[in-house]
């Protein structure tokens, strides 16, 4: 699928203190999706990432800031970066990590995957996909958690938490509402899009990647952050089988009443 069959591309790359990377990940992204446009969602960080952010913009119309007045979390920033993008009619947005752990040059393949899907996940743990630079542990502890999302939502989908999605502007338009509401913090987001997305009826493709733990900079990711996913996890599990118990108590019902 060409670029101008997909309409216009936002790549949206939230940061907090990514002043190591972000001039090595907006140069790779240009280079790989030269029409697509890069938004840079910053939350005010200490370390000048923000005021970096303006001089590329300044030197390529490609790029555009969204200065945050904090650091709200990355749930925050894909929202309001999302709702940016739509208002200024962007017709595919696109999730990417700034530290480098997501390969600009794989991008392609994901828009590309676009032409039978409504929302496309870059996948670790579908066939090909795979992951660089992560422990043994680190690596159950992340299939381990995609297969308790399996078993609590029933998803047909590997890599739930992968950070790496491109969406059709009308399925954020069709999801976003719910996702915010949820109230759902940080990585979180990744479950609530592809959950609402999957639950509307939505078609969710995966294509492998490769993911590489970063080499610069500081990773957000905490144990806290791992305990609070599978909490909410789990009510939301709990809350989805008791709807399937209830309706087919009610079908169960109405069969015996005739």
């Amino acid at each position: 699928m060409s670029d101008e069959a997909l309409g216009r591309t936002l790549v949206i790359i939230p940061t907090y203190n990514e002043i190591d990377n972000i001039d090595m990940i907006t140069g790779r992204l240009r280079a790989s999706v030269p029409e697509a446009d890069i938004l840079i969602a910053d939350d005010n960080s200490p370390d000048g990432t923000g005021r970096r952010a303006d001089e590329l913009a300044a030197a390529d119309d490609h790029i555009k800031v969204l200065h945050r007045q904090g650091k709200e979390g990355l749930s925050a920033a894909y929202i309001a970066s999302f709702r940016w993008g739509l208002e200024h009619g962007y017709d595919v947005l696109v999730e990417f990590d700034a530290d480098g752990s997501h390969q600009p040059e794989q991008l392609p393949q994901i828009l590309a995957a676009l032409d039978h899907a409504d929302m496309v996940k870059g996948s670790r743990w579908v066939k090909g996909g795979s992951v660089v630079n992560w422990p043994k542990s680190r690596e159950l502890l992340s299939r381990g958690g995609g297969v308790w999302t399996w078993l609590m939502l029933g998803m047909p989908v590997k890599d739930v938490t992968g950070g790496l999605n491109a969406f059709r502007a009308a399925t954020l338009r069709a999801i976003i509402d719910d996702v915010d509401a949820s109230g759902t913090g940080g990585y979180g987001i990744q479950r609530d899009l592809t959950w609402n997305a999957y639950r509307k009826g939505f078609r969710i493709v995966e294509v492998p990647i490769q993911f590489k733990e970063r080499e610069a900079g500081n990773s957000k990711m905490g144990s806290d952050v791992v305990v609070e996913a599978l909490k909410k996890t789990t009510q939301m599990g709990l809350e989805y089988r008791g709807e399937q118990a209830r309706e087919l108590f009610g079908k169960i019902r109405a069969k015996v009443r005739r």
